[in-house]
């Protein structure tokens, strides 16, 4: 079976701001050039749940929802890039204490690192519910950054956890004037139900229907609201449109389930048909999981306009940009390829899958000297991954020779040495070496 597309596991956290936090996994990849990185597909779950992929949707839905990343287990170093990249993956996976102590371990060797270090480590502790240690982290990424969206919703979100409702909607008002997440006016109408402000809670609410129209959460308090207001009518029809949509979503989880299974069968006419109802031009969540299912079966020309579109909704996603990406290069339109891939590494440094299929498409455009530099950080954040350190392999030595014949001799040196560094016992860079100082001792002459 031709190997499936998967999704980046997004976290959501830090679009917007300087450098946004990560989180993924993307694909297991052949060899000639391809990137890295495996693992079963993950949908979105509803942005109401506790998890953080739900939750985290925009900047890092985004932050990326795609996965187990490589199977490979990055090499222990006591080095900032090996702690940010082992905290990214352990978010990833959900595991909140291991994820804050590598961004711990992280910051003590580089106390600067606000967004990538200390944004996630705060995010980690907000998911293990540990408000009094989330707290001071996000208000010393805060006193650096100042007010942003990002910052002072997760305020709010922990207002919330600690029942400061007052506190909740000072920070959640402020968000709103440039909504970081799409549940943003979900909570905010929900702290000021809480705090039995009716009127500002069906406001916020009926806000958060308009920006998730399929979400059944935001119809159920609504309904709640209703009801307290002694609008028994509004309230039953509310109630009875979040019952449906969670009905929907049900046999849209059905549906996905049906369209694997007939192109498991081999049965492509009668799977077009089913797949065909998951279609659904405006949700980026229901595009990418019709997309991931296509190219788990190999049907990368079904699976790209889905995935086109969706990344079209959720440009801010590093989830939806590389599995866009990632179709292209499937398909070997690396040109293509190459504007998502290049945006989401812009994005998200840090992202170990984003850098090795960045380096992989460059190669495959022929810009070896663009690649080395991409390649170089993706061997810093995963040593262990065998491709990327292959590919880097060979650049270096592509590169070495380049510079060789054109008789940069100082720069070819260079790339053997780096070529040596990956691969001690292989002779080749070490004739290469050779080569280079004896052709510079013949220049001196």
């Amino acid at each position: 079976m031709k190997q499936p597309i998967q999704p980046l596991r997004d976290v959501r956290g830090s679009e917007g701001l300087t450098k946004p936090r990560p989180s993924g996994s993307g694909p297991e990849v052949p060899t000639e050039p391809r990137p890295s990185g495996s693992g079963p597909e993950i949908i979105a779950r509803s942005l109401r749940d506790g998890s953080l992929a739900s939750r985290l949707l925009t900047t890092c839905i985004h932050i990326l929802l795609l996965t187990l990343l490589s199977g490979s287990l990055m090499a222990w170093q006591d080095t900032p890039e090996a702690h940010l990249g082992r905290g990214y993956d352990a978010l990833k996976l959900e595991r909140y204490e291991e994820a804050a102590a590598e961004f711990r371990a992280a910051l003590r060797l580089d106390p600067k690192l606000v967004m990538r270090a200390r944004f996630p480590l705060a995010v980690a502790l907000f998911e293990m519910k540990n408000s009094a240690a989330a707290r001071p982290e996000f208000e010393a990424v805060r006193r650096e950054l100042g007010d942003h969206p990002n910052l002072l919703y997760y305020l709010g979100r922990l207002d919330l956890l600690d029942q400061n409702f007052e506190g909740a909607i000072r920070n959640l008002t402020k968000a709103l004037d440039n909504p970081p997440f799409p549940d943003t006016a979900y909570h905010l109408g929900f702290a000021y139900m809480k705090q039995g402000d009716l009127p500002n809670a069906e406001k916020f609410l009926k806000i958060a229907a308009q920006a998730n129209p399929s979400d059944g959460a935001v119809q159920y308090q609504l309904g709640l609201v209703y009801r307290k207001q002694g609008r028994d009518e509004e309230a039953q029809k509310a109630l009875d449109l979040s019952a449906e949509l969670h009905r929907r979503a049900a046999e849209d989880s059905e549906l996905r389930h049906e369209c694997a299974r007939k192109l498991d069968q081999g049965l492509r006419e009668e799977a077009r048909a089913v797949c065909g109802r998951l279609y659904d031009p405006n949700n980026a969540e229901k595009l990418t999981a019709l997309g991931t299912i296509y190219g788990q079966h190999g049907d990368l020309l079904d699976a790209l306009e889905p995935l086109r579109r969706a990344a079209e909704l959720a440009p801010q996603s590093p989830q939806m940009q590389y599995n866009l990406a990632f179709t292209y290069y499937e398909l070997q339109r690396f040109e293509e390829a190459r504007a998502p891939i290049a945006s989401a590494v812009e994005r998200w440094p840090d992202i170990f899958q984003l850098n090795s299929l960045y380096g992989a498409v460059l190669l495959k455009l022929g810009a070896a000297h663009e690649a080395w530099p991409v390649l170089q950080r993706a061997h810093q954040l995963n040593r262990q991954d065998a491709r990327t350190t292959e590919l880097l392999y060979q650049t270096a030595l592509s590169l070495a020779r380049t510079s060789l014949a054109a008789g940069q001799n100082a720069e070819a040196l260079r790339y053997f040495d780096e070529a040596s560094k990956l691969r001690p016992d292989d002779p080749e860079p070490r004739r290469g070496m050779a080569e280079a100082q004896a052709a510079a001792a013949r220049g001196q002459k």
